[in-house]
């Protein structure tokens, strides 16, 4: 029984990056072997266990066949006499197949230090096509490792458009596509994921409606102030913009359309939404009455989600960057009285006075009031 360190964690300490998690492979042993060593055996279709102290996952050696469509269609084998340079033939990326035994020995079969030296992302071999995944996990590993100069290599990219053209993309859930595309988002540089899958023609196949509006010059111009934006809910919802922006206006409907390719959090399907269907009105609320402005701010959802409120306006401010619009005093403006009319009360003496629907008018009125003379001032 033979433990190897490998993947990323091996990957990211040779490129100085942080290393947050482990994972394991082991050449030799079988399932009743570990679990007798007090390892706990998660999920059923993978030999994966957890380690008794560490909670580490250790996987044991294994190797892959196709059996189906999608990422899910295959067979996977698990014996002994699995070597680990068979193990690591199964995986997507010569540069996530190295493996590191307790001494710090490196085993490299497939060139991963030379790629890591010269910075290629390249498949392994004509098996990585067999999984439509990797489609979006090397274009996500391209946005990650873009600020360290790795491209992709030129036949791994024909084989993604290859994978792309195929319509094994079709079969991804969109749970998993939105797995990778969040990771993507979090990186530097999340434009490059969705320029790949552009030029690959993934993106057509997950995202249409977004893949058809960079067919033109400035949205993808566009597309690369993502990159200036750090949380990953702003970089979603400027997607989401992109796609739905027609000379000044945004499609409601095209919005829509995005949000139902990517699984992503209902929260986040809200800001984008949000964000998109009132951006204009809210970045022109000063051309506006206090009457009117009283009424975004209830669309807003500002009088019982007041966070939520001031998290969508900040988003808002990150958009007027991405679609290259000039400092907005009315956003400025509307953050500014959020806070302020969610502390207007009205004086107790005075509310004995009312009852009913009566209460709630007067508290309206004053808030109205309170908006009128924000403006004024």
């Amino acid at each position: 029984m033979q433990k190897y360190l490998v993947g990323g964690a091996v990957r990211d300490r040779l490129l100085s990056l942080p290393v947050h998690e482990q994972d394991w492979v082991v050449v030799g042993s079988t399932p009743q072997e570990m679990l007798s060593l007090g390892y706990r055996q998660v999920g059923k279709d993978f030999p994966v266990f957890l380690h008794p102290q560490s909670a580490e996952e250790y996987a044991l050696a294994r190797t892959e066949r196709k059996s189906g469509k999608g990422h899910q269609g295959f067979q996977v084998f698990s014996t002994p006499d699995i070597s680990l340079e068979e193990d690591l033939q199964r995986r997507d990326l010569t540069i996530n197949a190295i493996a590191e035994d307790e001494h710090g020995n490196l085993t490299d079969p497939y060139g991963g230090l030379d790629d890591i030296k010269n910075r290629i992302l390249r498949h392994i071999s004509p098996a990585f096509s067999e999984d439509p995944l990797r489609v979006l996990r090397v274009a996500r590993f391209a946005a990650r490792f873009w600020h360290l100069g790795f491209t992709i290599d030129a036949d791994t990219l024909a084989l993604m458009s290859s994978i792309s053209h195929s319509g094994e993309l079709e079969r991804l859930s969109k749970e998993r596509v939105w797995r990778e595309t969040q990771r993507a988002l979090d990186t530097e540089h999340p434009e490059i994921y969705v320029l790949i899958l552009l030029q690959v023609g993934a993106l057509e196949k997950i995202a249409p409606a977004l893949n058809d509006a960079l067919q033109t010059k400035l949205p993808l111009l566009r597309l690369s102030k993502l990159r200036d934006i750090s949380d990953y809910e702003f970089k979603y919802t400027g997607l989401v913009m992109l796609a739905s922006e027609r000379d000044g206006v945004f499609d409601s409907e095209i919005a829509s359309k995005i949000n139902q390719y990517f699984a992503c959090p209902k929260s986040l399907q809200e800001l984008a939404m949000i964000t998109n269907n009132h951006f204009t009105d809210c970045r022109n609320a000063f051309s506006s009455s206090s009457e009117d402005i009283y009424k975004l701010l209830q669309k807003l959802d500002a009088f019982r989600r007041q966070s939520r409120c001031l998290h969508i306006l900040d988003c808002m401010q990150t958009m007027l960057t991405v679609f290259d619009q000039p400092p907005s005093p009315s956003l400025n403006f509307l953050s500014k009285i959020v806070p302020l009319i969610n502390k207007v009360k009205l004086d107790a003496e005075y509310q004995e006075t009312l009852a009913g629907k009566e209460i709630g008018d007067a508290l309206i009125t004053l808030r109205k009031q309170l908006i009128e003379q924000e403006m004024n001032d």
